[in-house]
């Protein structure tokens, strides 16, 4: 979402930094870059002027001017500014109700990707232990009922609905009822949308805030839809009174300033945003990290809870004593590549790195990956754990079987093979290491 803004902020930056000493005519010229990149992102214009003036009103103090590297001084600047935009304190956080159940009131204009939402934010909250309901409210479109209760039994929670001829009212007291008998919480209400914002709507919402009495009123927005979004965010908090906004489709070709804008203009801050199409696509928005992926200094931290949600702590020892006693077989690497498409396509995983900015412009092979893990799904059990006895006839053979090519399968044979005899160049390496710290620090050898 982010790439045209990290783009511009980069170049801006690299000019900053070339500078032994920062002039206020140099100054002056980098901040005019970050206006107007945060502008052509789509970022709210008033946003844009309160970042430019706190960091101008910093950066042109003496101790900034004529530092050693006032280049990075600004740039940190630039980030502490970002940051406080977008609020970092309440980012994830749900507050819970005293008297349960908790209830997460989901609303937003439809086509905004509400209803997907609202099944994912679910499965992130029973991912986390707890024991969510879905009440499908949307009961003006009957495909909204029907894709919520898809999506509920795909992630392994019930869906609520109104009886034969109920209307939303009905459905909520129903999923209410249910959740009190049955000790679930908290309970997420699918409300309807609208293509626009009308009164009819806001009517109906207000009579089911009343009823249900949320302890969350989350606005689902669009980001694709930029200072729009924003807008009708600030209608929404105004009938609704807001605590939260979830950003959808934020791996399209949105500018951005939804995001760094929404926070500022309405008082209500992003909790998460929807990084993708699958359940899974759901991360808790955090401030520094977001700002750090925009400046190009990448987010370590997403890339390990990342890791850490789709491995054990006994399946990574598995696959390091596989590593370490060069014992990979191609089980092995179709376990890797199906753990990264878990975390996300490449382009993504690479994006969290720092210094990705840098890799902009490089082809980053997705269909690769694919490519090969059809390879290995065509292969037998032994083919797979004894390489060596693949002969010309059994790489036609898999090569028609995962609809590749015979050099396809050649070049990922030869790859794998590269893979262990690093693997073991390493471990020799290790070893001779060990024998040198051994013998620079006089210790024998363990009999």
């Amino acid at each position: 979402m982010f790439e045209a803004l990290t783009d511009r902020l980069q170049s801006v930056f690299r000019d900053l930094r070339g500078h032994g000493h920062l002039t206020e005519t140099e100054l002056n010229e980098g901040l005019r870059g970050i206006r107007l990149a945060l502008l052509e992102a789509d970022v709210h214009v008033q946003v844009v002027k309160e970042i430019i003036d706190r960091v101008r009103a910093k950066a042109s103090t003496q101790e900034i001017l004529g530092s050693l590297t006032p280049g990075h001084q600004v740039i940190k600047l630039v980030r502490d500014e970002m940051v406080a935009v977008l609020d970092p304190g309440q980012a994830a956080r749900l507050s819970e109700s005293s008297r349960p159940p908790t209830v997460l009131m989901m609303v937003g204009l439809q086509g905004s990707g509400k209803t997907t939402t609202t099944a994912k934010l679910a499965r992130h909250l029973r991912e986390r232990g707890r024991n969510p309901l879905l009440v499908a409210a949307d009961v003006r479109r009957p495909a909204a009922v029907d894709q919520l209760k898809i999506l509920g039994t795909q992630i392994g929670v019930p869906v609520m609905t109104a009886p034969p001829g109920g209307d939303a009212v009905a459905a909520c007291r129903e999923g209410l009822r249910e959740a009190r008998q049955t000790g679930r919480s908290p309970v997420l209400v699918d409300t309807a949308g609208r293509l626009h914002i009308d009164e009819e709507l806001m009517v109906e919402l207000g009579v089911l805030k009343d009823l249900c009495g949320p302890t969350e009123i989350l606005y689902v927005a669009d980001a694709m839809t930029g200072q729009d979004a924003v807008r009708s965010a600030t209608a929404f908090h105004t009938r609704l009174s807001l605590t939260g906004v979830i950003l959808t489709k934020t791996d399209g070709d949105a500018r951005g300033g939804a995001a760094l804008s929404v926070r500022q203009v309405t008082g209500v801050p992003v909790k998460f945003v929807g990084t993708g199409e699958h359940v899974e696509d759901l991360e808790p928005f955090h401030a520094d990290r977001v700002v750090s992926r925009i400046l190009g200094m990448g987010d370590v931290l997403t890339l390990i809870e990342k890791a850490e949600s789709i491995a054990t702590v006994e399946e990574a020892e598995k696959a390091a004593r596989a590593f370490r006693s060069n014992e990979l077989t191609f089980d092995d690497l179709a376990d890797q590549i199906d753990r990264m498409g878990k975390m996300g396509s490449l382009k993504q995983i690479i994006g969290l790195l720092p210094g990705a900015s840098a890799l902009q412009g490089t082809e980053i092979d997705e269909a690769g990956m694919k490519r090969s893990r059809a390879i290995i799904g065509s292969m037998t059990r032994i083919e797979r754990r004894s390489p060596q006895i693949l002969d010309g006839r059994r790489r036609l053979r898999i090569a028609r079987g995962s609809g590749t090519s015979v050099n396809d399968v050649n070049r990922l044979v030869k790859q794998f093979k590269q893979m262990k005899r690093m693997m073991k160049s390493l471990q020799t390496q290790g070893r001779r290491t060990n024998l040198r710290d051994l013998m620079r620090t006089g210790r024998s050898f363990p009999r």
